[in-house]
């Protein structure tokens, strides 16, 4: 089932000209551990040309403002949220508040690929039965690309991209995740493909929290997906 979904992935994106792989799980910035999300990313990268890697736990992105919900009505995404910046934001349609409040703020170096790119599929971690806090950020930091067309009427920039998720869990609730957040990103009016939404996890028992199977994980993981694991994550260790 995992190969026939992995495969089916990259024979969808090889149509693609230019794809954005996002990744959003994360380790301790010293720890040599390379999260199994990261590696599948790198993986089926390697099998396609024109693939941008973001590794957004690298990245200085900070917590959206909740501008959508003020008691004045919802300025996310209005016109005079632009981030005034031709290097940052070239297509003029990056609207997020807290862009312009925090001047490191890196956001830009997401939405400007994002936006230069024809299909754009996030992987991560499930955990604690949702997606990892450092996509939850992401996803509402990106909250202007929804508010500009169905609150203010303007153009929906996103209508012509293909968009995905691919997430990686131990025990709980994988398939409820991918469910959700495929609703999330059509909501933001991507187009959303089957071909990339779909998610691995180690066991259905629910209770097993052993040790021992956290350790089996890894292996059984790398084992589905025919994933050389003397070239990586080794490989991945080399680019960072």
């Amino acid at each position: 089932m995992s190969n026939k979904k992995l495969s089916d992935t990259i024979k969808y994106l090889k149509k693609k000209k230019k794809v954005l792989f996002i990744t959003t799980s994360n380790r301790w910035v010293k720890s040599k551990d390379i999260p199994k999300s990261s590696i599948l990313a790198h993986f089926i990268a390697d099998q396609l040309e024109n693939v941008k890697i973001i590794d957004v736990t690298k990245l200085n992105i900070y917590p959206c403002e909740g501008n959508n919900s003020e008691a004045s009505g919802n300025s996310c995404g209005i016109k005079e949220a632009v981030l005034k910046d031709k290097v940052k934001n070239p297509s003029g349609y990056l609207r997020c508040w807290a862009s312009i409040n925090n001047k490191d703020d890196e956001l830009w170096k997401v939405s400007k690929e994002l936006l230069e790119s024809d299909a754009v599929v996030f992987f991560g971690s499930v955990r604690w039965g949702q997606m990892n806090s450092y996509y939850q950020k992401l996803i509402e930091r990106l909250n202007w690309i929804q508010s500009m067309w169905t609150t203010h009427k303007d153009k929906n920039i996103v209508k012509n991209i293909d968009s995905g998720l691919i997430c990686i869990g131990q025990n709980w609730n994988e398939v409820n995740v991918i469910k959700t957040q495929k609703q999330v990103l059509g909501y933001f009016g991507f187009k959303t493909p089957k071909e990339l939404f779909w998610s691995w996890q180690y066991t259905h028992n629910i209770g097993d929290e052993s040790n021992e199977s956290y350790k089996k994980a890894f292996d059984k993981f790398m084992n589905d997906f025919n994933i050389d694991k003397n070239i990586y994550p080794l490989k991945l260790k080399k680019i960072k």
